[in-house]
């Protein structure tokens, strides 16, 4: 027994030692047990770490959110509605006992956000805010409230400018370049989402070039997991410089909140924009190039040789127009402008427009197998290359409606692909046999009793002919209808 006992206080002895050893030479203070057997939670694998200290561990977004939120405002629209009348409204009976009762008319608001860009007073909103409004605030978040003038509404890319003023300069954002992002980069969303007051959340840019999501079809926006909601259109996405790179406009969601989705529009289409606008423009003007791109689908892109399915195919050049003028010839592939990756058609639209009339581009050419650079003045549109509209008359079940021949800037302006060609129906009287038989604005003509409709004169004389019926084809998103009736 004395001889166990011995060799127990010996372990002890041991033990004890290893112990105080391994806590002498233990620099992070693991636990003992960890030290001498090992443990999966013993310590940081290679690919990771612990915060390096109290500091790191105190890191915050808050020095870049006084440095920015200051920029970032409220913007409340209204618009006043004529109420809807009383069934009763006209009725002697009713009238007699009870008087001519006429409703007031009330207003319809919304709430938005927007973005100090300037110390002179501009601020850029989403179009989608201030639709139709008859007057227009902005709220800073110093308390203050302002009447605010519109000085530039673009529909098509979902922007808006407005102009406040005050004695002394706004807070302003400086704008970031957005071709500069990359997947992954940390962004800040600030906006005032459900009305709530203003609110910052933090996100990465989740994708980049994301195209017809249904806002509107200039087909660059930017993806982030942000938290966006109803309230935070117009509000800023900015980077950790605390530059603006994106208008937050849009969200996907089943549920109307946040999941994670949202939209914003790249901050070099803003910087277009506000150039229109300061410089007193009463419209955006994209620079024209004279030429029409297709997009380069899978069993083109292998007809051609290529890789992977990218860039804008051109179907056809303009005579006489900078594109002609560059050499551009029917079955190139744009590949790059300034450089920058074309990743679809949308994508050269929009670094298209995000360019100055009478600016120098150079495009990135993929020409019979050879890759080749031109470069291309921008011009401003000229008169006669306008959206031309027609109007059909007669005794014809497309009597009422005003069509046209498709063009990537009239695609953009109804929101429908840019690539898609035709003739579509850009106007149409409500009491109109047009309307009677189910044709919508957006509608593509495609065939009437077997003439193929490939400009808005073959419709107008096939819509002249005598004849009680009728077939005809139309496109409607993308889907081919086709109807047969007796007019």
């Amino acid at each position: 027994m004395r001889g166990i006992r011995l060799i127990s206080l010996s372990l002890v002895v041991l033990l004890t030692a290893a112990i105080g050893s391994v806590q002498a030479q233990s620099k992070n203070g693991q636990g003992v047990l960890d030290k001498l057997f090992g443990s999966e939670t013993a310590g940081p694998k290679a690919d990771k770490r612990t915060p390096f200290g109290r500091g790191e561990m105190e890191l915050s977004f808050a020095p870049l959110v006084k440095q920015t939120a200051p920029a970032v405002v409220n913007v409340y629209a209204s618009k006043q509605v004529e109420p809807q009348q009383s069934p009763f409204m006209g009725d002697p009976f009713f009238e007699r006992f009870f008087g001519r009762q006429e409703a007031p008319p009330r207003a319809r608001s919304s709430l938005g956000s927007g973005v100090l860009v300037d110390p002179r007073g501009y601020v850029i909103t989403n179009y989608h805010v201030i639709r139709d409004a008859d007057e227009i605030k902005v709220a800073t978040p110093d308390g203050r409230e302002f009447e605010s003038k519109v000085l530039l509404k673009v529909e098509e890319v979902d922007l808006a400018v407005l102009k406040i003023d005050a004695p002394t300069p706004f807070p302003s954002l400086n704008l970031g370049d957005s071709d500069a992002l990359e997947v992954g980069d940390l962004v800040l969303a600030i906006g005032n989402p459900f009305g709530v007051g203003q609110t910052t959340t933090s996100g990465i840019i989740s994708a980049l070039a994301r195209s017809h999501i249904g806002v509107s079809d200039f087909g660059f926006f930017i993806q982030t997991d942000a938290a966006i909601n109803p309230g935070n259109s117009g509000g800023a996405l900015i980077n950790m410089s605390g530059q603006l790179v994106g208008i937050n406009t849009a969200i996907f969601s089943r549920s109307g909140g946040s999941i994670g989705i949202g939209f914003a529009i790249p901050s070099n289409m803003v910087r277009a924009v506000m150039q229109a606008a300061m410089s007193g423009a009463q419209t955006f003007a994209r620079p024209y190039i004279g030429a029409t791109f297709e997009p380069v689908t899978a069993q083109i892109a292998e007809a051609l040789g290529m890789e992977t399915p990218s860039g804008a195919l051109v179907s056809k050049v303009e005579q006489g127009g900078p594109a002609d003028k560059a050499g551009l010839k029917p079955g190139d592939v744009v590949l790059a402008l300034n450089d920058a990756l074309i990743e679809h058609v949308d994508a050269l639209g929009y670094r298209l427009a995000t360019q100055m009339i009478g600016a120098s581009v150079k495009l990135t050419l993929l020409r019979q197998g050879a890759k080749q650079e031109v470069s291309a003045t921008l011009e401003k549109e000229p008169e006669d290359a306008g959206d031309k509209t027609v109007a059909i008359a007669g005794d014809s079940p497309f009597a009422g409606v005003s069509v046209a021949t498709l063009t990537p800037r009239l695609a953009s302006k109804i929101r429908i692909p840019t690539e898609v060609k035709g003739v579509v129906v850009v106007d149409l009287d409500r009491n109109s046999p047009a309307a009677s038989v189910g044709i919508r604005p957006g509608d593509i003509v495609r065939e009437v009793n077997g003439t193929a409709i490939e400009a808005p004169t073959d419709l107008t004389q096939a819509t002249s002919e005598k004849t009680r019926w009728w077939r005809f084809t139309i496109e409607r998103g993308g889907r081919i209808l086709r109807q047969t009736l007796r007019y």
